[in-house]
């Protein structure tokens, strides 16, 4: 695999390399091998948003990946070389000969065309599965069983390989990637050879904008938020806040958003919520549109100015607004 270094043309690219996917041989996946994951969607087990700002996108695919090579004796072709977004390794496409379909992790050196196999009798080859009694001291190996007939737990991402040291009667010494020397039984699976894209832990990825640490998730920049003043009017009254128009404050809590729930409705609601769908609207007991409520608002306040300006005119002619004579101090 190589890799592709970028021009600083921005402080983003500074430094920036992907890599070239060279050994991608295939583009799309197998479909009998793949399975839809579930997302979350920000939600808990109740149904309810713990999490803002998730959801939607792309259906995310996982590819089923043979761990356990259990064929035994059963010869494959490697048939394509793919990339796989849920892990750094490749995976490689085997036809078996009695027609089944399965993906392996890529290991390097295995071609398009080549043959693998599973079981004690297969070759020490990149690619032949076989129980670790069965492979040489110093083999470099992944795809280690920790227990019989479970699948390969450990040294799977890109570049991992694991050395077998040594074998002491039921339990073989295999120094792992981190340099920890761990005892596995001689009767686990392993895979001869290294895994596939050894380049990964070299690839830079590019950072757009400089991120304040206290708000750094992951690397990203922080999500940004609609503020709820600016937001659409209907939207702002679910939450609590100011709002800075007056007219607004009068009815906020008669007018509720098209998307609230009829169980937060008031039980005497005289609103009609309207829909942002084309010509639908859900009716609640009485129609009243917000452009009448503003209006009856303003035709109030009207009648409250001109009910002030008459109560001064009759205080500065000596009368008070319920009829009665003022006496100027004297």
């Amino acid at each position: 695999m190589g890799i592709k270094i970028y021009k600083p043309t921005s402080a983003g690219r500074r430094n920036m390399t992907t890599p070239t996917f060279e050994e991608i041989t295939k583009h799309e996946p197998e479909k009998s091998l793949l399975v839809s994951r579930q997302r979350q969607s920000g939600r808990n087990n109740q149904g309810r948003v713990t999490v803002r700002h998730r959801g939607g996108g792309n259906r995310p695919k996982l590819r089923i990946v043979d761990f356990r090579r259990e064929k035994f004796g059963i010869p494959a072709k490697v048939v394509a070389i793919e990339y796989d977004p849920n892990r750094t390794a490749r995976l490689a496409l085997l036809f078996y000969a009695d027609g089944e379909k399965r993906y392996i992790l890529a290991p390097v050196g295995l071609m398009v065309g080549d043959k693998v196999l599973s079981g004690p009798t297969a070759e020490i080859k990149p690619g032949n599965t076989l129980p670790i009694i069965n492979i040489p001291v110093g083999t470099q190996i992944h795809n280690i069983e920790l227990q019989k007939g479970k699948g390969g737990q450990m040294v799977r991402s890109a570049g991992g390989s694991a050395q077998l040291m040594a074998k002491e009667g039921k339990y073989a010494q295999v120094r792992l990637p981190s340099g920890e020397t761990r005892y596995v039984s001689i009767e686990c699976m392993a895979t001869i050879g290294q895994i596939g894209n050894p380049e990964w832990n070299t690839i830079v990825k590019a950072r757009s904008v400089w991120v304040c640490p206290d708000q750094k998730r992951n690397g990203a920049s922080p999500r940004s938020v609609t503020r709820r003043v600016a937001a659409n009017t209907p939207i702002v009254l679910l939450f609590a806040g100011v709002v800075r128009n007056s007219l607004v404050r009068s009815w906020m809590f008669e007018v509720r958003s098209w998307k609230a729930d009829a169980r937060f409705q008031p039980p005497n609601s005289t609103l009609r919520v309207q829909s942002r769908r084309k010509n639908e609207s859900l009716t609640k007991k009485r129609s009243i549109r917000s452009s009448e409520i503003i209006a009856t608002h303003r035709a109030d306040e009207q009648g409250r100015r001109k009910a002030c300006a008459q109560n001064l005119v009759a205080r500065v002619g000596g009368l008070s607004a319920n009829g009665r004579t003022h006496h100027r101090g004297a």
